[in-house]
């Protein structure tokens, strides 16, 4: 099994790299392969509501000036799906929404590549703004049918200076407990594949609230 982290911060080695290594480290420790995708100091275009991914339904973005077909397919295949932000303005960074929002457009457009994926998000943030953060996060995993993993507390975790996460104990002790559920729940799905069958996908009900 295989856990695919995505490290949504410009800083590659910063507290939000060092939160999702405390996740991956309790992965790692039960045989779980675990990677983190570093795409926070990438230039990654917006979505442009073109809908073209609708249309052509072959698991891509028509947008080619970056990388993230290549991500799209990556992240396809791994059993869990960790998201990592840092805050910026209690918010979301530019290029990690940019990133999510043509990823789940995408899945969604093409049967829901990451549906029933088990999922997560951790934030790193200085002082306030992380749970407003955390929040937008989970609406992308949701909104997509994936399966959450929590943990004893919000995934936020509290550190300025790279590293500096080392010292917050209860954001320590957090992200242990979420790699513990996440494994868990990996075992799970691992183990009732083939006797227990999933949901199917529902065709989606959309409505329009203007007469």
């Amino acid at each position: 099994m295989k856990v695919i982290a995505i490290n949504g911060s410009p800083n590659k080695k910063g507290n939000t790299f060092h939160a999702l290594n405390m996740v991956g480290n309790e992965l790692k420790a039960r045989s779980i392969e675990f990677e983190i995708l570093h795409i926070g100091n990438k230039l990654i275009h917006g979505c442009t509501a073109c809908g073209k991914c609708s249309v052509n339904k072959d698991e891509k973005c028509i947008i080619k000036t970056d990388d993230l077909n290549q991500w799209i397919q990556q992240i396809k295949k791994a059993d869990g799906i960790l998201l990592g932000s840092p805050v910026h303005y209690s918010g979301i960074p530019g290029t990690m929404k940019s990133f999510l929002d043509r990823l789940f457009f995408v899945s969604g457009a093409n049967r829901g590549l990451l549906r029933q994926k088990v999922a997560a998000a951790v934030v790193a943030v200085r002082r306030t703004g992380g749970s407003a953060t955390l929040d937008s996060l989970y609406h992308f995993l949701t909104y997509s049918e994936m399966i959450i993993a929590t943990s004893n507390y919000w995934n936020v975790i509290h550190g300025a200076n790279a590293g500096e996460v080392d010292k917050d104990e209860e954001g320590k002790q957090i992200m242990s407990v979420l790699g513990k559920n996440i494994i868990w729940l990996l075992k799970m799905k691992e183990a009732t594949s083939g006797t227990i069958e999933p949901p199917k996908k529902a065709k989606k009900v959309s409505t329009n609230f203007i007469r």
